[in-house]
């Protein structure tokens, strides 16, 4: 029988490690530090004990520098898509804030894309929350009869996605002919 090699199974050179990337990207649209972590995991699951982690990390770091100069990975690129995507999905600021940081964009990137999203959209967090309690049915969503005895469970609701006390206070205390024209500009 004649086996085929796997990808995985060497991953010795810088060739061979960005052979990998290539192939990741071509799938997914990752940030420079989930490519950096996925690479360093298949490469120590190929590697014998043999072979040092920080050679491994110094093969990595020239594929990632690589591939950033040819502009096939971009954190900016990365950071502005994702938060736009999060936002139409109803994404407080906050917790946009927060997925990028995980994903690895620096403060500095943070904090412009921020504020680009801050200069595009008037109010973004309070149609982020009106297009939670859209989906979710909640708030001014719900019958007048389950208003005030969901009221609670709504709070929690719009605060575990990130939302402020007074932005949450805010949503909750709109009726059906405020909303139809917020609605308007989602």
């Amino acid at each position: 029988m004649n086996q085929s090699k796997s990808i995985y199974q060497n991953l010795e050179t810088v060739e061979e490690i960005k052979e990998l990337a290539l192939n990741y990207l071509d799938k997914y649209q990752p940030s420079k530090k989930s490519l950096q972590v996925y690479l360093f995991r298949k490469a120590i699951d190929a590697q014998s004990n043999s072979v040092e982690k920080s050679e491994i990390l110094k093969k990595i770091e020239t594929v990632l520098t690589d591939l950033e100069e040819q502009g096939i990975l971009n954190d900016a690129l990365y950071s502005e898509l994702k938060s736009k995507n999060f936002l139409k999905r109803g994404y407080s600021l906050n917790k946009i804030k927060q997925h990028l940081y995980q994903k690895g964009i620096g403060q500095d990137l943070l904090k412009q894309t921020i504020e680009k999203i801050q200069n595009d959209h008037t109010n973004p967090d309070f149609y982020s929350a009106i297009r939670i309690c859209k989906k979710r049915r909640i708030g001014p969503y719900r019958p007048e009869a389950n208003k005030e005895i969901f009221y609670k469970k709504d709070m929690g609701v719009l605060a575990r996605s990130g939302f402020s006390y007074d932005l949450s206070k805010e949503v909750l205390a709109l009726d059906l002919k405020q909303l139809k024209i917020f609605e308007k500009k989602l």
